[in-house]
């Protein structure tokens, strides 16, 4: 939980089907903060117009407000929620070193393969796009071995315990199957994702009838 309240609630812009978004929304609720969302059309380009490009000028979601503060990057916003919010921030950032950099090693698969495997194999299927999906699959199906093998001998992403990794990371692995990338094969993946949904406030990412988002 929170160490702290914001004096209101904080805004999230963003699309309910975004696995970014969806990275910022569980965090809120693992941290107990208040926060309203900010559904934006992205078919109808509601993430490109003056307005919009204000707060984030990448014209991507998510973007947060939060008082006098504005920030976009999905994982750059979990690492000021847990900075500024969390009762006990080395619970989801290690302190030290090597946990630390455990995590960061995490965000750059998050903004890596994971962006270009899984979630891009989501995105052909979700708007039907004419593109051969065989290699997004197989690179998908790459990243996922390799995190197998991260699984086999500890419980979650960077370490024993679940940290900013797994959540920066659970979407698109969980939802890699509406990509028509089958999680059949990883059963230490699938125990790992039954572990991150059994945390204490995690809510699913929803489905919705809104354009995917452009997401960062």
């Amino acid at each position: 939980m929170a160490q702290n309240m914001p004096a209101q609630p904080i805004k999230l812009y963003g699309s309910a089907i975004s696995g970014h978004v969806h990275r910022v929304r569980l965090f809120l609720t693992l941290l107990g903060l208040p926060f309203e969302i900010v559904e934006l059309n992205l078919r109808q380009r509601e993430h490109r117009t003056p307005e919009f490009l204000a707060r984030n000028p990448f014209g991507q979601v998510p973007v947060i407000e939060d008082g006098d503060v504005t920030l976009a990057d999905s994982n750059a916003i979990l690492v000021y929620l847990n900075e500024r919010y969390a009762a006990d921030p080395a619970r989801w950032m290690p302190r030290d070193p090597v946990g630390a950099a455990r995590v960061q090693r995490w965000f750059s698969v998050a903004a890596g393969p994971l962006a270009f495997g899984p979630a891009a194999a989501r995105v052909m299927v979700l708007f039907g796009l004419d593109t051969d999906p065989t290699e997004t699959v197989k690179r998908s199906h790459a990243l996922l071995a390799v995190m197998e093998v991260c699984l086999t001998d500890q419980a979650f992403l960077a370490g024993p315990s679940a940290s900013l990794a797994d959540i920066a990371n659970y979407a698109y692995v969980a939802h890699a199957p509406e990509g028509s990338v089958s999680l059949d094969a990883y059963p230490q993946l699938r125990a790992w994702l039954a572990r991150v949904e059994a945390l204490p406030g995690f809510v699913p990412m929803v489905r919705s009838p809104v354009g995917l988002a452009v997401a960062s």
